[in-house]
């Protein structure tokens, strides 16, 4: 079977994710729901992924928790497939194939989710690693080793041959189908798990297939480990898992400010998927409702995300969603901040004020020039009126006009001061006329 080619992809990525809204029980035609949306009111201004999240191996999935043993769909050598039962047009073994061959007839990427390591159903059976002498049982690590928040998979040996053949196996069945993304997770909780990682990243290459690597989740991450994380994977999260939460939001501020030195057009790190719209449906987190961010903290969260780099992923069911979050998802020129942004940096942090910079570079062919944002930011819990000089602001002092981004209205600066009315958990972005 030759892999289908894919449409280009957006960088850093835009999507959707079934984990916020569905957990780990997404089916077929939840996802097919998302991506016609996708594709009738996003795919316009480059959002064009769509990624199933973890176990859509599992034919009955818990939809609060893991169930404590995974009963996980395998083949002959090990690899997990769809759940036919939620993921019907994968019977017959075509597995992801006829699904991915939907996403892109819509113009879209298609993702899904795996755990590092290898299905623990596997090991118990013993199945071979294809191509090879070796068996599941031959790489896996001791029980120790598992993932300490999900049972599926036994973890494999580093030093071992048969583990990059089995992540060459894992990748190519992968290829086969025609995905293009992949989250791998359970490699960035201390100590980053670089073996896998670099495994990996070996076997995408050796698949032959344009596949985007985003590793997960990142707590307690260190810039350390930057320069290695931009060689094999093109995002990696920041964080561990963000929910609707605004001092959650806060606390993004200053891993997107340690960050942002690293971001390139080659690799960014990853603040986490955008909890907004319709969420908690299936999820592991929360009763279903809508995300609990108001309009101001989900401008704010766009912003910085876009600002900072950040890929972003849509985490809310999107036909559910209100219209007040789509139309936030459509701002092109905030958007291209993510796209095109250069020396992207927080310059001002004081108290409940902060203040981020960034170049936004011309758009191919349209014969514009360089022009400079800001994004001022109110992280206090009251309206402010502030006030900020253009050379704090690092802009020419013959600025006369800035153009808010989310409104498109002009703001004068007057005697060199740029004056403005932050809503609590509010922001100003604007960029030099």
């Amino acid at each position: 079977m030759t892999p289908p080619v894919s449409p280009p992809a957006t960088f850093p990525p835009r999507g959707w994710n079934s984990w916020d809204c569905f957990g780990g029980s997404v089916t077929e035609a939840e996802v097919l729901d998302n991506a016609r949306f996708i594709h009738e009111h996003l795919l316009a201004h480059g959002w064009d992924t769509v990624v199933v999240d973890i176990q859509w191996y599992e034919p009955a999935p818990g939809t609060a928790d893991y169930n404590a043993h995974s009963a996980a769909v395998i083949d002959a050598y090990g690899r997990p497939l769809p759940a036919e039962n939620r993921f019907p047009s994968a019977a017959g073994g075509a597995g992801f194939g006829p699904l991915a061959e939907a996403i892109h007839t819509l113009g879209l990427r298609f993702g899904v989710h795996l755990m590092r390591g290898i299905p623990r159903r596997a090991v118990a059976a013993n199945t071979p690693i294809l191509g090879t002498a070796y068996t599941a049982r031959d790489v896996a690590t001791p029980p120790s080793d598992r993932c300490p928040w999900n049972p599926d998979n036994e973890g494999v040996q580093p030093d071992h041959p048969g583990s990059q053949a089995w992540y060459d196996s894992l990748l190519a069945l992968l290829a086969d189908w025609g995905v293009d993304f992949v989250k791998v997770d359970d490699v960035l909780y201390p100590p980053i798990r670089r073996p896998d990682i670099a495994m990996i990243h070996r076997a995408i290459k050796r698949s032959g297939r344009d596949i985007t690597l985003s590793l997960s989740p990142g707590r307690e991450l260190s810039l350390e480990h930057a320069d290695f994380l931009r060689e094999h994977a093109q995002m990696w999260r920041v964080s561990d898992d963000l929910w609707d939460d605004w001092e959650a939001v806060v606390e993004q501020f200053q891993r997107a400010a340690r960050w942002a030195a690293v971001q390139s057009d080659d690799g960014v790190g990853d603040l986490d998927m955008l909890p907004l719209g319709r969420i908690g449906l299936r999820a592991h987190v929360g009763d279903p409702r809508h995300s609990r961010l108001n309009l101001d903290e989900q401008r704010t969260m766009l912003t910085l995300w876009s600002i900072a780099r950040s890929p972003l992923m849509m985490g809310g069911h999107l036909p559910e969603s209100s219209p007040e979050t789509i139309a936030l998802l459509g701002n092109d020129v905030v958007l291209a901040l993510g796209e095109r942004g250069a020396d992207c940096r927080e310059i001002i942090r004081d108290g409940d004020l902060v203040v981020w910079r960034s170049t936004l570079r011309p758009a191919p062919g349209r014969g514009e020039g360089e022009r400079e944002v800001r994004a001022v930011f109110n992280l206090g819990d009251e309206p402010r009126t502030r006030r900020l000089h253009l050379a704090d602001l690092g802009l020419p002092q013959t600025t006369r006009h800035l153009t808010d981004l989310w409104t498109s209205k002009r703001a004068a600066v007057v005697d060199g001061w740029w004056d403005m009315d932050l809503p609590a958990h509010g922001c100003a972005v604007a960029a030099v006329v």
